[in-house]
């Protein structure tokens, strides 16, 4: 079950983060430079609601797992900045590697 509630939170961090990326680096171009807001009218919701569904895993990560309170505000934080999830990702990793070895 922890399996399973861990790869689902690592693929929905690279989704946000991906919908961060795209929101940054595509659609806020657009929209300034090139005088086309509707980009960020269409990315902006997505990478909200994902953005909401992140949040709402980490807390379920949170409570159920008993994650430790400063890792859950990381993870929070990580959901922030550009590439955060995908370095957050990259430690899950290799924290479930050897969390597999040691078992």
């Amino acid at each position: 079950m922890f399996k399973n509630a861990l790869r689902t939170f690592r693929f929905m961090g690279l989704l946000e983060g991906g919908s961060l990326l795209i929101l940054l680096f595509i659609a806020m171009p657009l929209k300034y430079l090139f005088e086309f807001p509707e980009a960020v009218s269409i990315v902006g919701p997505i990478h909200g609601a994902l953005f909401s569904v992140y949040i709402l895993i980490t807390i379920y990560m949170t409570f159920i797992f008993r994650w430790p309170f400063r890792f859950s505000i990381g993870a929070v934080a990580s959901a922030f900045l550009p590439f955060g999830n995908f370095i957050l990702d990259k430690r899950l990793e290799s924290w479930q590697q050897l969390r597999t070895s040691v078992a």
